[in-house]
C-alpha cells in the first residue's frame, strides 16, 4: 500500500479519502538558497540556524557582582572572586567564576614575569606623534572599544575620533553572543 493511501480500517469514521499532505508541495527555492549560501560561505547548515542561549539571569547577577568588585579590586583572581562572593551569599564554583570573568575579559592584575624587555632583535618603532602639535581637524585619529554593562548583558562599544575636533568620525557595537546592535557608522 503506497504511503498516502487510507487504509479500510480508518481510525477516523466517515473519512475514507483522508491524504497526507505532499512535501513537495512547498517551495524549495528558500531551503536551496540557504542551502547553497552555507556551501558557498563554509558554515554548516546547523551554524546558519544555531542561536546561542543567552545567559541566565543568575549569571548575569553574578557578572554585575564580579565586575563591581573588580572595579574596585583588579588585582582579585578566580580564587578570591570565589571567596569574595562566598562572602556576600553566593557560593559558585571557581570554574563558574572563571568561565564569566574570562567571557567578560577580566584577568587579575599582578607583576607578570619580565614582560616588559624586548626580544633580542626586536625592533622599537618610534612614536610618530610626539613632537608634532595637532592644530586642525583630519590631521591625527584615535580609537577606542570599551564594553558597556546593560541590564540583559554586555556589549563592546567602538569609536573612531578626530584628535582635534573630538568629533566621533566612526562607531558600532557588538553584543558579547556576536549579535550586532548597529552597523559600523560614520
Amino acid at each position: 500500500m503506497p504511503w498516502n493511501a487510507v487504509s479500510s480500517t480508518s481510525m477516523t469514521p466517515g473519512v475514507t479519502s483522508a491524504r497526507r499532505p505532499s512535501h513537495r508541495a512547498r517551495d524549495d527555492s528558500a531551503v536551496t538558497a540557504i542551502r547553497q549560501q552555507c556551501r558557498l560561505t563554509g558554515v554548516s547548515r546547523w551554524g546558519w540556524y544555531y542561536e546561542p542561549e543567552p545567559e541566565t539571569p543568575k549569571n548575569l547577577r553574578l557578572m554585575r557582582l564580579i565586575d563591581e568588585q573588580y572595579t574596585r579590586t583588579p588585582f582579585y583572581g578566580v580564587r578570591r572572586m570565589v571567596w569574595w562572593l562566598d562572602e556576600q551569599g553566593y557560593p559558585v564554583n571557581p570554574k563558574r567564576v572563571r568561565r564569566l570573568m574570562r567571557l567578560m575579559g577580566l584577568e587579575a592584575i599582578y607583576p607578570k614575569p619580565r614582560l616588559s624587555l624586548p626580544a633580542p632583535g626586536h625592533k622599537i618603532y618610534p612614536y610618530l606623534l610626539r613632537d608634532l602639535t595637532i592644530n586642525r581637524p583630519d590631521q591625527a585619529w584615535c580609537s577606542d572599544i570599551t564594553y558597556i554593562r546593560l541590564r540583559g548583558g554586555f556589549i563592546y562599544l567602538v569609536a573612531v575620533m578626530d584628535w582635534f575636533s573630538r568629533y566621533v568620525l566612526a562607531w558600532g557595537s557588538i553584543s558579547l553572543t556576536g549579535t550586532r546592535h548597529s552597523a559600523f557608522r560614520r
